[in-house]
């Protein structure tokens, strides 16, 4: 079973969504690991190196989105783990281009479909 790290970044109290993404997740056979709200990156990276996760997934729908995501991804590269870090949220059009070079796998704004994002998992998980 691949399994999945799921966290809320930043200010962002709100879960509802990630919350769904991780049932659906779950109910399309990943093992879940929910983090919860308010997370920092450095507890995100500790975790899916600990749990050696097959992906990680961010929320952020207060800003930050970006910055957070390329703290996490960077973070997850210096323990030498390459796991791919899909983010769904608002932010900046500048700070999304800025999460994907810093090798953001997969971005999600609103409106994205479970079926979309489950899709994306399933791909970005495929090889393993």
């Amino acid at each position: 079973m691949k399994r999945v790290v799921l966290a809320k970044l930043g200010l962002d109290g709100h879960d509802v969504g990630v919350r769904l993404i991780g049932k659906h997740l779950a109910d399309a056979g990943f093992e879940v690991v929910y983090l919860g709200k308010r997370v920092a990156t450095a507890t995100i990276v500790q975790v899916a190196v600990q749990e050696d996760a097959d992906a990680v997934g961010l929320s952020c729908l207060s800003g930050g989105l970006g910055h957070f995501a390329s703290l996490t991804v960077e973070g997850l590269r210096r323990e030498g783990s390459d796991v791919p870090v899909l983010a769904g949220g608002i932010d900046e059009p500048a700070e999304i281009d800025r999460m994907m070079a810093a090798g953001v796998h997969r971005h999600f704004g609103p409106g994205a479909s479970m079926t979309e994002i489950v899709t994306a998992f399933e791909k970005a998980t495929a090889d393993l």
